[in-house]
């Protein structure tokens, strides 16, 4: 009962509640995270091995953690106690041996994506021992994955111990922890409902602060949770209340982008992708959009679609036309309506973007209802004249064959199938033929090339090959450290370029019999720019 000097009262034997509950919590604490520590040791261990080793190791290993995980984990934990006997360390022991699959499976996830990664592979040709790798290459990178597991474990662990020393196979008396504390108090509970309360409270406490606690450690430990990069992003990308939208005069042309500033939000900090972005795409004319890696050109591309993931994507300022219509003032029905019916999008690796559990006569089908309202039957034959316009061999059988069962040349034709198949006024091929051998890359671009002289469309073509610009398109655009740096026609820019970045560009084109001298003459034109920036 409550009584002077006693904060909050004693039990039926007269023992202060608030000492023993601070001793109690000590004890608790401590076979919780010494619960977890086990477990994290040695079902880390267990994951590693299984993940690196694969094979029947693996399969061994697997079944016999699936065994555990076939029972109920406090029906286990009891089984342990049983035949270990009541007492703390015993609980203590039980609660590692059933948590011990959780880290074993997390860990083992983790490891066998990293076991054919290439400095995995490096660290074996260099004759380091399996144990090494895993010591010094596979663990750093699974380190955080058992942190933060550990962090988001230990809670639980300090319930599952404390429920067994309610159930009295815990700590046993006079020992006390929170558990214990709370099945002696249960036999008062009418009369004296303190002596449950409290200790039940500072379990709840205890369990909710570390759950906090985990997950401020998961996201201190991964970067793209910081970044906001696994935020669900939004359907289209978001863009700024205070933007400046220049004026576009010419509503004529199929696609007008100008004043763009694109760039991404990183704890609060605006980093620009593209600035000052300004082209014009006439109705039936290809544009190549050319520059290295990472100069802007995808993102260029993905903000007339609206598909700059955000967050972090965020469109800062610029106006984005088509035809007549401003992208950037869209809702987000009218930006749906838009994409594939009037502004279609074909993907670099269409392994990728098509969907791995669906034939592909079907995602064309679904590519084909997105806009319009077709019967089953039509809508199969729709798919199939597709497939076949551009060039799948015997479309009505690949039709339902799966992307996987398709070579890369074919895969990108579904794509470029499913770009066609609402008759779009524009077509952005996002280097549609990197990943393709030079055969099939030149099958490609002649598909597209006749595709858009039949049907009159735009075509915007983003490449980093100036032998691509040559052959398909009538204008180019050249994109360095995203900024449009020069715009004319293909003839021009290939027989006179202005700036030194578009020079050094075409000069990097090799030549057969040129050897030696076309290292020489690029590295020369390097030197000259490196001495002008430093100059």
């Amino acid at each position: 009962m409550f009584s002077e000097g006693h904060l909050l009262g004693t039990d039926q034997l007269g023992r202060d509640i608030l000492s023993r509950v601070i001793w109690g919590t000590r004890v608790s604490v401590a076979v919780g995270f010494a619960a977890t520590l086990i477990a994290a040791i040695v079902g880390s261990a267990i994951g590693l091995v299984a993940g690196y080793a694969g094979g029947r190791t693996d399969n061994l290993m697997m079944r016999g953690i699936d065994m555990l995980m076939a029972f109920p984990y406090i029906l286990l934990a009891l089984a342990i106690v049983a035949v270990l006997g009541p007492g703390l360390m015993n609980a203590l022991y039980a609660i590692a041996v059933v948590n011990i699959p959780f880290f074993a499976r997390n860990v083992r996830g983790v490891t066998l994506g990293l076991a054919h990664r290439g400095f995995i592979d490096a660290a074996r040709l260099s004759g380091k021992s399996p144990v090494s790798i895993l010591l010094s290459e596979v663990l750093p990178n699974v380190l955080p994955v058992i942190v933060i597991t550990m962090s988001t474990t230990a809670g639980w662990m300090i319930l599952e111990t404390a429920g067994l020393s309610f159930l009295g196979l815990g700590a046993q008396p006079p020992q006390a922890d929170l558990g214990s504390m709370l099945g002696e108090g249960r036999a008062q509970l009418f009369n004296a409902p303190h002596v449950s309360i409290v200790p039940g409270l500072m379990i709840l406490l205890l369990v909710i602060s570390l759950n906090v606690l985990g997950d401020g450690v998961r996201d201190v430990l991964d970067p793209r949770l910081r970044s906001g990069a696994l935020g669900r992003p939004g359907a289209i990308t978001d863009i700024a209340k205070d933007r400046s939208s220049p004026m576009i005069k010419d509503g004529q042309k199929a696609l007008s982008i100008a004043g763009l500033e694109t760039g991404f939000v990183n704890g609060g900090h605006f980093t620009p992708a593209v600035r000052n972005v300004s082209l014009e795409l006439e109705r039936g004319e290809c544009l190549g959009l050319i520059g290295e890696s990472g100069s802007g050109k995808s993102v260029t591309a993905l903000s007339v679609m609206g598909l700059v993931a955000s967050p972090p994507g965020l469109i800062r300022n610029g106006a984005i036309c088509l035809g007549d219509r401003d992208v950037l003032s869209m809702s987000e029905t009218e930006l749906t309506a838009a994409r594939g019916a009037r502004v279609a999008y074909v993907f670099q690796d269409p392994l990728t973007t098509l969907h791995p559990m669906y034939p592909v006569g079907r995602q064309v089908e679904e590519a084909i209802t997105a806009h319009r309202r077709v019967g089953a039957s039509e809508r199969r034959k729709q798919a199939v004249a597709l497939l076949d316009k551009v060039g799948i061999p015997d479309a009505s059988q690949r039709a339902h064959h799966y992307p996987h069962q398709l070579s890369g040349g074919q895969r990108q034709r579904v794509g470029i199938a499913m770009a066609l198949a609402n008759d779009p006024d524009i077509i952005i091929a996002d280097e549609p033929t990197t990943a393709l051998d030079v055969t099939v890359q030149a099958h490609i671009l002649e598909l597209l090339r006749n595709l858009q002289r039949e049907r009159g469309m735009a075509l915007l073509f983003i490449t980093h090959d100036f032998g691509v610009v040559s052959e398909i398109c009538d204008r180019v655009a050249v994109m360095k450290d995203g900024e449009i740096v020069e715009t004319g026609t293909t003839s021009a820019v290939l027989s006179n370029p202005q700036h030194s970045y578009t020079k050094r560009l075409i000069a990097c084109v090799p030549e057969l019999g040129q050897g030696a001298d076309f290292l020489e003459r690029v590295a020369g034109l390097f030197k000259r720019e490196n001495g002008k920036a430093t100059g």
